[in-house]
């Protein structure tokens, strides 16, 4: 990726130095049973207000938080560059938003280590990189995109830059009523249900993303040879398919969450096409 401008965001909070035990206060703390549950939902993406607030358990703050590792000078460059992406966000959506009359609220980015706290709950780096509606904040552990490179075989910065973007676009969702729309029916329906509505939420903030690459190539040619294949290769990666069949070695589609390989790159594709919000509306299609 070419980011000519070089800007960073002023939206970052870094908490990298508190370490994988601080910054918790009161200490809600998630329990077995909601990690194994995040971790066959797996990664990215994740809604909070289902994984982490309703299944986080009262418990007494944690021993003295155990010192942070010296941080090294790639981590630092993944640092500055998740902060540009950020910065591209803001450009991309805030122009979005004022060419339909409206304003665009800038989510802040949240840079820990190990474990922190959020207004849903402790985001494990187990998880992986999250977006919580209540305080309107993006969590990413940087360690997530070794995980990407070297667990999930998808490198690059691009599809670094996906990542932040789909959380990007779960901010978006939240900012146009859609979330709150989400969850509320998610709790007059079955599990079965309530599953296929996440998915819907989820290719949806797949789409969002790809909006925000086709507007911020529009207008700066950030897009170097070779960076959608890693987009699109980071989401075939996680598709509840592939992580499925990884896990437990088979597919349970009545239990996707987020979403197959095949539809979480069709949808970022045609974001990445179209470039419209129109032409990402999951909820009002039968095919997904």
């Amino acid at each position: 990726m070419l980011f000519r401008n070089g800007r960073e965001s002023d939206n970052v909070e870094d908490r990298r130095s508190e370490g994988g035990g601080g910054g918790f206060g009161g200490g809600r703390s998630i329990g077995v049973g909601t990690l194994v549950i995040a971790l066959v939902a797996m990664y990215f993406g994740i809604d909070p207000r289902v994984i982490l607030d309703t299944a986080s358990v009262s418990q007494p703050p944690p021993p003295a938080a155990r010192r942070a590792a010296p941080r090294s000078p790639a981590e630092d460059e993944l640092a500055r560059f998740a902060s540009m992406v950020l910065a591209d966000t803001e450009d991309t959506w805030g122009a979005i938003f004022r060419s339909g009359g409206g304003q665009y609220r800038e989510p802040r980015m949240v840079l820990y280590t190990g474990a922190t706290r959020s207004a849903c709950g402790v985001g494990q780096a187990e998880m992986g990189p999250f977006y919580c509606p209540a305080d309107q904040k993006v969590y990413l552990d940087l360690s997530f995109f070794n995980e990407l490179k070297d667990r999930f075989r998808a490198p690059g910065d691009f599809a670094q830059a996906y990542v932040i973007a789909h959380e990007v676009g779960h901010h978006v969702q939240n900012l146009l009523g859609i979330s709150e729309k989400v969850q509320l029916a998610r709790e007059r329906v079955s599990e079965r249900q309530g599953n296929q509505l996440s998915v819907r939420l989820e290719l949806q903030a797949d789409c969002l993303a790809g909006v925000w690459a086709h507007h911020a190539d529009r207008s700066r040619q950030v897009l170097e040879a070779g960076d959608v294949e890693e987009a699109l290769g980071a989401a075939t990666a996680i598709g509840d398919d592939q992580l499925q069949r990884q896990s437990q070695g088979r597919v349970m589609p009545d239990s996707f969450t987020h979403g197959s390989s095949a539809q979480r790159v069709r949808w970022f594709r045609i974001g990445l096409e179209k470039g419209s919000l129109k032409a990402c509306d999951t909820f009002n299609t039968a095919k997904l």
